[in-house]
């Protein structure tokens, strides 16, 4: 029985959700069940998103195959189909008694219900934000890794839908161009060093000739792993794959260059989103998604800039015990980073990349002690295409659904000078026992409805995501990973004060009139505060979710005393799935309350 099957008939045996009449507001007994619902609703929303439908792999048969070939509809008659969708669906969630929910059932109705309010209430906000935009989550990076990293390579069938999604991406690019174009009508047009950032991001996409872009190269690579894929059927997908990219992709892309570089004649280096109309409550609501709190922009600021002054004077210390004691702190740290950096030569980069994953399989043996449950996926390291590496940041892709494809932590290594002393902190924050403990492991959770287990729905999961990945680079700390390694140790806390400084810097870009240079003055490298600059409001999850984790941690340990036991409270949280913080505050009380 392969994944996909076996995941929707363990669904399909949870316990069946049943309730009694007793208020007109409740469903009907009849029809009254959770799991149905939820399995409904989510089929209908993966079948709106066929790139959603691929990454989840949660249809089957000739639906899935499909929609395997389809890239979803760009339009605001789609955006307002999805919201209509998300506002039936939040009526009928909201029929159900949670009172008579197991305690699972009760925070995946809890999650849901936060997910599907927010997607209503943003509608507003929609036009806000810049289509085509250097960053990870923006355009064209978003439309890129479904072709090179989440298409499925198993099968001729698989370059076949390929090959359909792609004849698909021209249109799909010209009608994002479009739509910025009608944004820019309404003052929603990023600052020109965004503007300039993304043109040099698809210039280099675009590759020096169609056979060599990444379009075609990416894919052809992993069909080349595959024993079962003929030789000639993947000459066939490169012939077609190139044919498309050189006749419709390109001159696709070489228009959407077109378009940003008429935006820059006219475009400003005004940095924050409180510039475009309506601007500060953009941000306030881009707060709210993120962090999942009530927290205002004043509040967070004040609370980085707290945190960068504790931060500052422990790195102090550590510097002091490696034997740097002359200078600023700042001319000390730099030393240290020069004198704990890779020497520049040929291959490097492959010896960085082997180091990783070393220092994954190190922290995978240093976990047993404060973890008892774990993902089965393994996990690999690998660099971030370069058309992409200079303008990204170090992150996480989760395993394959059908096992095609494991963990990956996406690292980009520009150069030419590479420090170590961040590295131990970065593989334990994206991989482990980071995000692939918590991401992979939710993924098989067979427990959980399947449209948490493979995140379908990605709003208000942010601050517990990175959180929990920030909060575990802080538990290195504490268990004494470092004792025996001081320059990592240094590092791991430059990584706290890096997400100290982005709260900082964030809110300061936003609403407090910060400009590109300011933020890199601070301390923050360029292409982090292009990216805090193109997505307003994200980097504030990470430390928001951190404190968070760690203010319920300790909770749980005042209130249960000798019965606290680190593994457990670990697994209440990892068993719980990613949630909005109130929510995982919700988990943690009842985690307390089972274990007195």
């Amino acid at each position: 029985m392969n994944s996909t099957v076996y995941a929707e008939e363990m669904l399909r045996s949870l316990v069946v959700f049943s309730l009694l009449f007793g208020s007109m507001s409740v469903l009907p007994a009849a029809d009254a069940n959770l799991t149905e619902f939820f399995d409904r609703f989510t089929k209908e929303w993966v079948r709106a998103e066929p790139e959603l439908a691929t990454r989840t792999q949660y249809l089957t048969g000739p639906e899935q195959d499909r929609l395997d070939g389809q890239l979803s509809e760009f339009s605001a008659a789609a955006r307002r189909q999805r919201t209509e969708l998300a506002r039936r669906s939040l009526a009928e969630l909201r029929r159900f008694d949670q009172k008579q929910m197991t305690p699972s059932q009760r925070v995946s109705a809890r999650v849901l219900d936060w997910q599907l309010d927010s997607i209503v209430r943003g509608e507003r906000f929609e036009d806000s934000s810049y289509i085509f935009n250097q960053g990870i989550a923006g355009q064209p990076g978003q439309l890129v890794r479904v072709f090179a990293d989440v298409h499925p390579a198993r099968s001729a069938r698989d370059i076949d839908t390929y090959l359909q999604r792609l004849a698909q991406a021209a249109p799909r690019l010209d009608a994002m161009i479009a739509e910025a174009r009608r944004r820019a009508a309404k003052g929603v047009v990023p600052p020109r060093f965004i503007l300039t950032a993304t043109i040099g991001q698809i210039e280099r996409l675009l590759g020096a000739e169609p056979s060599k872009a990444v379009l075609v190269t990416a894919y052809d690579e992993r069909l080349g792993k595959v024993a079962t894929i003929a030789t000639q059927d993947r000459e066939r997908y490169r012939a077609a794959a190139t044919k498309l990219v050189a006749e419709q992709v390109n001159p696709a892309f070489r228009r959407a260059i077109a378009l940003l570089q008429e935006q820059l004649r006219t475009a400003t280096d005004a940095a924050g989103i409180s510039n475009v109309p309506g601007g500060l409550d953009v941000y306030a609501w881009r707060l709210r998604t993120n962090t999942t709190t009530a927290l205002t922009a004043d509040q967070i600021h004040r609370t980085g800039l707290e945190q960068v002054t504790r931060l500052e004077g422990q790195m102090d210390q550590v510097l002091r015990q490696m034997g740097y004691t002359q200078g600023s702190f700042q001319e000390r740290f730099a030393k240290a980073e020069a004198d704990n950096s890779y020497p520049e030569r040929e291959n490097i980069r492959e010896t960085i990349l082997a180091d990783y994953a070393a220092m994954i399989r190190d922290a995978e043996k240093r976990a047993d002690t404060l973890f008892d449950i774990r993902p089965k996926a393994p996990i690999q390291v690998r660099r971030i295409p370069e058309y992409q590496e200079r303008n990204a940041a170090a992150n996480y892709l989760t395993p394959a659904i059908d096992g095609t494809r494991p963990g990956t932590f996406n690292v980009p290594l520009v150069g030419p000078k590479f420090s170590k002393l961040r590295m131990r902190s970065l593989a334990n924050h994206e991989g482990v026992p980071g995000h692939h403990f918590q991401l992979a492991l939710q993924q098989e959770d067979q427990g959980l409805p399947r449209f948490r287990s493979a995140g379908v729905l990605r709003e208000g999961l942010t601050a517990y995501v990175e959180g929990w990945a920030l909060y575990t680079e802080v538990l290195a700390i504490e268990s004494g990973w470092y004792d025996d390694d001081l320059p990592s140790k240094l590092g791991a806390f430059a990584s706290q004060l890096f997400r100290a400084k982005r709260l900082v810097v964030d809110t300061g870009l936003h609403t407090k009139g910060w400009t590109r240079q300011q933020a890199i003055d601070y301390g923050i490298p360029v292409s982090e505060v292009e990216r805090y600059v193109a997505a307003p409001g994200q980097a504030c999850a990470y430390m928001i979710g951190q404190l968070k984790i760690m203010e319920l941690r300790s909770k749980a340990k005042r209130e249960l005393g000798d019965k606290f036991s680190i593994k457990e409270f670990h697994n209440a949280l990892l068993r719980a799935g990613s949630a909005p913080l109130e929510v995982m505050e919700s988990v943690v009380e009842e985690y307390i309350r089972t274990s007195r």
